[in-house]
């Protein structure tokens, strides 16, 4: 299908060093200026989200770039109404891309009287305005399902396995991958896939939300190096247990890998003070100072893969070829140079 408009970018304040990061990966890819388009994101004195764009957008095909990371009610407003302006300016295509999507984890009704907030927000995004959703790593994956609309959901597998046999070298026959609880499986099994390491499981019991009230590991990981891999990390209270659990069970080092690091209340404090040689995470949502300023804590950056996924979906070519290494080994070929 022939391609009638460039591809414009345009971000609320949730990551605004992320949009400008894919802006200038855009920008390498194509050998032409790609910027962010002028526009005023703001709020009045009641905290109610205000947004102008100053910039032509009529018949355009508009990517908006806006994770709705915390916080998530404020973040999300401000997609919905950049969205809204859009419409209402007659852009021809709007993409929402939302390196982390919020409300992820209530993706199902657990108990009597529950909502399934995930659905609601897909319905937000449809009704606003948006014609297609770009993300990474739903937490869920048939939360998909709940948009009529196309959702293409990056994986950061490939550039985990990239960075894990990059700062691995060499030491790969040690390694053992693990998930940090039954669910993650199929996660941490496609890294492993990818690497060609060992998987071990930690499976946990709960007494009560919120509340572990046992571990045990499932897999030999005595001697190993362990990296754990999980979508999320919040609190970092499951995934710092885990490190300690594996270490008892004769664990010769703990990393992890986690998509979205939510990093909420004490987990920057828990983490660097935890017996985890590094974690290392994505910079879907913008990195608090604290992160930055942890000495064990590493972020690999994403601008790459959301670039080359926008021009594909304006080119009109495959997004899931980005989940090959093959493909992406030239995207990232400055952090992780072929041996």
């Amino acid at each position: 299908m022939p391609v009638m408009t460039e591809p414009k970018l345009i971000a609320g304040n949730a990551n605004r060093s992320l949009a400008t990061s894919i802006a200038r990966r855009m920008s390498m890819h194509r050998g032409m200026s790609v910027g962010l388009l002028d526009a005023r994101v703001e709020r009045f004195n009641d905290q109610e989200v205000y947004v102008e764009v100053y910039d032509n957008v009529r018949g355009e095909d508009m990517y908006v770039i806006q994770p709705t990371s915390n916080p998530a009610n404020d973040n999300l407003m401000e997609l919905l109404i950049i969205t809204d302006a859009l419409r209402r300016s007659s852009a021809d295509r709007i993409t929402a891309v939302i390196p982390y999507f919020g409300y992820a984890r209530q993706d199902r009704r657990a108990k009597a009287r529950t909502p399934i907030s995930a659905k609601l927000v897909a319905n937000l995004l449809t009704e606003a305005g948006v014609d297609r959703v770009l993300t990474m790593d739903l937490h869920a994956a048939q939360i998909q399902g709940f948009f009529d609309i196309p959702v293409d959901n990056l994986y950061a597998a490939p550039i985990f396995a990239m960075d894990v046999e990059h700062h691995f070298r060499g030491r790969l026959d040690n390694v053992t991958i693990v998930s940090p609880d039954v669910g993650g499986v199929a996660r941490a099994r496609e890294l492993a896939k990818r690497i060609g390491c060992a998987l071990a499981i930690v499976d946990k019991r709960r007494e009560k939300a919120g509340e572990i009230a046992e571990m045990t590991v499932i897999g030999d990981v005595e001697g190993q190096t362990c990296i754990i891999v999980d979508d999320i990390c919040d609190t970092a209270g499951t995934l710092v247990k885990a490190a300690d659990l594996l270490l008892e069970k004769g664990a010769a080092e703990v990393h992890a890998y986690i998509t979205h690091g939510v990093l909420s209340g004490p987990a920057v404090e828990r983490v660097t003070k935890s017996r985890m040689k590094s974690l290392v995470i994505t910079d879907s949502i913008e990195p608090t100072a604290a992160v930055k300023a942890a000495a064990n804590i590493r972020i690999v950056p994403t601008a790459p893969i959301f670039a080359q996924a926008i021009l594909n979906i304006w080119n009109g070519n495959s997004v899931s070829s980005l989940f090959e290494t093959e493909t992406l080994q030239p995207i990232y070929e400055g952090l992780y140079p072929r041996p």
